[in-house]
Parts: structure tokens; sequence; C-alpha cells
């Protein structure tokens, strides 16, 4: 017989997240059908960019940010967009912005509140701005200015932002940036760290006549539906909700520990949903991209890839990661020269058939 015990419920307390937080009107499983149509629906409006949808669902799932690198003009902005869109966001829920040199933080944080600032105290009127946001899009991140800079990494590893010098919880769950390339100065190795996920956009029309006539195809259709004020991607077949119903069952999945009273051996999620050849091959592909590579890898970042190859495996097959899972690691570069190097051989190093392999 096996006992269940919450490892995520001993940490948090009376702040309790375990099986009785799905509800029964929050189906996990139903969730899950969801968000895999809306992904499936995504599709169709784009040419060459399923496996970039793809990293957007994992990611969104798991509640880990995203960079989209790439040229002006690859469609960056209009996947995130509509993505975002496609889960019906509105209101204080969602958040954009463009970055510059010259942004201030007041731009995401919010303006100061005059009145507030009579009585002598320094806080702002975020309604509207990111603290508020439960999904946001910032593009040209790595712009941040040092200011700016401080707030995402405290919104990103905390969940947190300072009114008044007080920490107060912000509400994001997703972020997804975009950036024309990927600096390589020190000031933003922490936000480069931020990122597991990073994926190259690259250009459609170089993939052959398939895709050159279907990209022009599309894009006529994009303008049309643009004219007319169209947005036909907006199905309402999966909501944010969905996606929450999600991380919160995957979150208490990772947290519960299983127990066999006969041994006493301890079960984790690691020991239940990866098995121990993969284990070895996650570590051994860590350890070879870090040593021939030079690719950076913390610990933080280790833990997070687990929870998205967990996300992954949970989305495609609702079972145990698979070795064709850690094809994931292909977006772990930090440069564009590691992001082109990855996208060959990560695949090789897995014995995957592509070099496309990856989500």
């Amino acid at each position: 017989m096996i006992a269940a015990r919450s490892g995520f419920q001993r940490v948090c307390g009376s702040e309790e997240v375990g099986r009785d937080a799905v509800s029964a009107t929050k189906d996990p499983e139903a969730a899950r059908g969801r968000i895999l149509s809306l992904r499936e629906s995504l599709y169709r409006y784009f040419v060459g960019k399923n496996g970039i949808i793809d990293l957007m669902t994992i990611a969104a799932v798991a509640q880990e940010p995203m960079l989209i690198v790439g040229k002006p003009g690859t469609g960056k902005s209009e996947i995130i967009l509509k993505f975002t869109e496609a889960m019906g966001l509105g209101g204080e829920d969602y958040f954009e912005y463009m970055l510059t040199e010259f942004s201030e933080p007041s731009e995401i944080l919010g303006a100061l509140d005059l009145s507030a600032l009579k009585d002598g105290r320094f806080s702002r009127r975020v309604s509207g701005k990111l603290p508020m946001a439960k999904v946001a899009f910032l593009d040209e991140i790595f712009n941040s200015s040092s200011a700016i800079l401080n707030v995402l990494l405290t919104i990103l590893n905390e969940r947190k932002y300072y009114d008044d010098g007080k920490p107060e919880r912000a509400a994001l769950r997703m972020l997804f940036a975009a950036t024309n390339e990927i600096p390589d100065n020190h000031r933003m190795a922490a936000l480069r760290d931020r990122f597991c996920i990073k994926v190259e956009s690259r250009e459609v029309w170089r993939g052959g006549v398939d895709g050159f006539s279907r990209l022009i195809d599309s894009g006529l259709k994009n303008e049309a539906w643009r004219q007319a004020r169209l947005r036909p991607w907006q199905t309402g077949l999966a909501t944010l909700e969905d996606f929450e119903t999600a991380h919160t069952f995957l979150t208490e999945q990772m947290g519960r520990v299983d127990m066999d009273p006969l041994d006493d051996v301890e079960k984790s999620d690691r020991d239940r949903f990866m098995p121990r050849e993969v284990q070895l091959v996650f570590l051994n592909l860590l350890e070879t991209l870090a040593r021939e590579h030079r690719v950076f890898i913390s610990d933080r970042k280790v833990v997070k890839l687990y929870k998205l190859l967990r996300a992954r495996a949970w989305l495609e097959r609702n079972s145990e990661i698979k070795k064709e899972d850690l094809g994931l690691l292909a977006c772990l570069g930090d440069t564009m020269e590691q992001l082109a190097l990855l996208r060959q051989k990560v695949p090789q190093y897995l014995g995957l058939e592509s070099a496309n392999s990856h989500p």
C-alpha cells in the first residue's frame, strides 16, 4: 500500500495546494484537451511556426517565461499576440509593452500616486500595468534599463514587486518576450538565465517553394482580417483558467511524495515520471552542452527544465518523460550562435531523426 503526502503542502502550511485545489469544475484532463485544441487551431494561422506554438503552450502550462528571438519581420510579435488573444484575455489580465533604452520604470509599473506622495508614501498606480497582469508580452526586453531590469528580475524570480518599500504579490503567470538579438554583455546575464526557453523565429520564405507560396497566401489572409478587424483565432477553445488549472494540477503532482511503508522509501515526482535511463541521458546531455559548447546551465535552470519537460510529457501523452522530450534542451542557448548549434547538435546526441525534432 502506498501512502501519499504532499511536500508542497508541508512547505506552504495553511496555504494548502493539494488535490482538492483542482475541483470537479476544473478537471485537468478536460483543460488539457482544450489547451491542445487551442494549439492545433493556432497552427492554421502561421507557416513554419508550429514548433514555436508548441513551446509557448509548454511554457504557459509550466508558467515559465519564454523568449522569441529573430530578425524584424519574422513573426515574433504576431505569434505572441495571436496566442494571447486566442485565450480571450482582456482588462488587467494582459499587459504588453515595447521597451526602449529610454523606458522608465513608471511605464511598466505605473505612475506615482501624487495623492499618496503628498502623504509621504512612494506608491504607484499599478492598475493596467505589469504588476496586475497575469499574462505579459514585453517586446525588445533587452533594452531594459538597470532600474527596469531589477524590477523584471524580482517579478520573474519571486513573483513580487515593491510599492512604497513593501513587497507586494505580482499577478504574473506567463511572460512572453521578444528581441531582435540576444546581447552577450554581463549586465544582461541574469535576465538571460531567467529564460530556459529561447527559440529563434526564422524566415519562412527560405524553406523552399511550398513555404514561399504558403507564406504569401497566409500573409494576404492576415492583411484582410486585419482590415476587417476580424480575429478568427479567438475561438474560445481554451482560456487562461484552463492553463492555470493545468499548472495547479502539475504543481501538486510535482510536490507530492509517495511513501511505501514496507521499505520506507520515498518516491518523488522525478522517481515516478522520469525513468532512470532518461535521467542519465538528461544529465549526460547537460554535461555535454556545458563542457563542449560552453552553455551556462545554472542549478535554477535544471529545476525549471524538469518542470518544462514534465509539462511537455503531460501535454503530449499524459505520461512519463521520454528521451524525445529532451529535445527541449535545444532551446538552452544564450546566443544566436548557440541556438543554431544546439538546434543541430541536441537531436544528434539524442539519436532523433531530424534537427527539428525539438518542440
